[in-house]
């Protein structure tokens, strides 16, 4: 069955309209008005959810996990509706939204099973030694503790996976914080059955009515109310470094400062040493075509940039890297602003002093083309625009001179979310002499594989320092993302009636 979109916001259990609305950009043309938000919704939602946390807050990780799992069970249960208006919107094809949302109710199912094990509470206790000299120690316990309401801006690339119901609003919920999430206006309609999903949730499982509540909207001004109302206490964010840093600014320049989580932008180098650029050149071209330009290069870890050192071989690899990129189509980006900005940013490696042109195409309206450019280790040091993250399916050649200088342009390199070592058995020297550096870059670092891809699961780490993220000691993906979320209080001889039921417990 086809899903209508009625095109509310649900705030605090009720599904409202607003006084304007905007009209959505679907791939197929066959667009629908959505409400579009403002202060006064952001304020109902957000006293909601600050209701809300006195119970909320204070549920039992059992009920939370419960909760949670009825989540995805509501997702599964409108399965074909979400993929049908998914790729309507996105212009994604169904298998990859078929994958997108086994990924979220994944997710929500593994933070489920993480607050039921209970490690990530870090509880401690140092007792009391009362005759100890020359001053006695009282009774110490620490546990993490939510921190209240969280702002979730949806991401334009995944409708489902960082949107939504997605890892921050999964990994916030678990903690035990109500969440606002402001939709992103690419897809409205997939945003408003997800919180459809949630609603039903919230109802099977008796939480309050403000524990979710979902703000549509297409204004800056509708993000900047929310990140900047008193009682939001952390915001988590996926998007471009330039809305991340400037909703960064705000929550900075607030009366009372709170934590931004921004997950901004990334080149994701990969390094091609000497042995495995000989041996497997034209294989590791194919795959890193093809992860260039899965879903028209438009993931955060997308791998824009290999260095490797010039020569025959450097020559060879980037005659094998145009021969595969040149046979790969248009594909349909995800909004016109997104393929707008992908021209704009290949006409700006493109007017770069030293950059040569290795395969070019045409790309116009929504559509993308893969394009391939190549310039030396002295070049891009000299550039550091060469740098800046394009999104879409372009790539950059590096031709170092040597070694020194490979590990020269990984010096230069700004905070990536992975960085990709290629390598063979008699390349182990030149990577040990690189890892240093990429230790302090990336917050992923792979050998001979692609970055396209980020597995969830307790030990992935999705942020680096900036500019891939705004706080290079949180994760976007895996279970250590609930700590963004919480905050840890220490209780100084209290009576067991009066502590935390997670410290009674223990």
């Amino acid at each position: 069955m086809t899903y209508q979109p009625h095109g509310k916001h649900l705030i605090a259990g009720e599904w409202v309209g607003s006084s304007s609305t905007f009209a959505s950009q679907p791939v197929d043309g066959l667009s629908h008005d959505t409400a579009n938000g403002g202060a006064e919704e952001v304020d109902r939602a957000v006293r909601a959810a600050e209701e809300a946390f006195w119970t909320y807050g204070y549920t039992t990780r059992a009920a939370r996990a419960a909760f949670l799992r009825a989540i995805a069970e509501e997702i599964e249960a409108r399965a074909d509706q979400i993929t049908e208006i998914g790729t309507r919107e996105s212009g994604l094809p169904e298998g990859r939204l078929q994958g997108e949302r086994g990924r979220t109710t994944g997710q929500l199912r593994l933070f489920a099973d993480h607050i039921e094990a209970g490690d990530y509470l870090d509880r401690r206790h140092d007792p009391a030694l009362p005759d100890r000299q020359p001053l006695p120690r009282p009774d110490l316990k620490m546990v993490q503790r939510p921190i209240g309401p969280v702002a979730v801006f949806g991401a334009s690339n995944f409708p489902l996976a960082f949107s939504t119901a997605g890892g921050d609003t999964a990994s916030a919920l678990a903690a035990g914080c109500p969440v606002v999430v402001k939709g992103h206006p690419a897809h409205p309609g997939t945003g408003e059955i997800v919180a459809e999903a949630i609603h039903a949730a919230i109802a099977r499982c008796g939480m309050p009515a403000g524990t979710f509540s979902l703000v549509q909207g297409n204004t800056n001004d509708l993000g900047a109310a929310l990140v900047q109302h008193p009682l939001i206490t952390a915001v988590g964010f996926t998007g471009s470094l330039g809305a991340g840093r400037a909703l960064y600014d705000l929550c900075a320049a607030r009366p009372v400062p709170i934590p931004f989580f921004g997950e901004l932008g990334s080149v994701n180098p990969m390094f091609l040493l000497p042995v495995a650029l000989s041996s497997r050149g034209a294989d590791l071209a194919k795959g890193w075509a093809g992860s260039l330009t899965m879903g028209a290069g438009q993931f955060c870890t997308n791998p824009g940039v290999i260095v490797l050192i010039d020569g025959p071989d450097a020559d060879s690899f980037t005659e094998a890297a145009r021969s595969a990129l040149s046979g790969i189509g248009a594909q349909t980006m995800l909004t016109e602003g997104i393929a707008k900005a992908y021209r704009a940013g290949r006409d700006r490696v493109a007017g770069t002093k030293g950059v040569q042109e290795v395969l070019t195409s045409v790309c116009d309206l929504r559509n993308a083309t893969p394009y391939l450019f190549a310039t030396t280790g002295e070049e891009w040091l000299a550039n550091a625009a060469l740098g800046h993250e394009v999104f879409g399916p372009l790539g950059v050649i590096v031709r170092v001179s040597d070694a020194d200088q490979m590990r020269a342009v990984a010096r230069s390199l700004e905070g990536q979310l992975t960085c990709t070592l290629m390598m063979d058995e008699g390349d182990t020297d030149m990577a040990r002499s690189l890892m240093p550096i990429l230790d302090r870059k990336a917050g992923r670092i792979l050998t001979n594989g692609y970055p396209t891809g980020v597995e969830v699961c307790d030990s992935m780490v999705h942020g680096g320092p900036y500019p891939a993220s705004t706080n290079f000691g949180a994760t976007s993906v895996g279970t250590l993302a609930i700590r963004r979320f919480l905050r840890p209080v220490c209780y100084q001889n209290m009576p067991d009636a009066l502590l935390p039921d997670d410290l009674r417990d223990a």
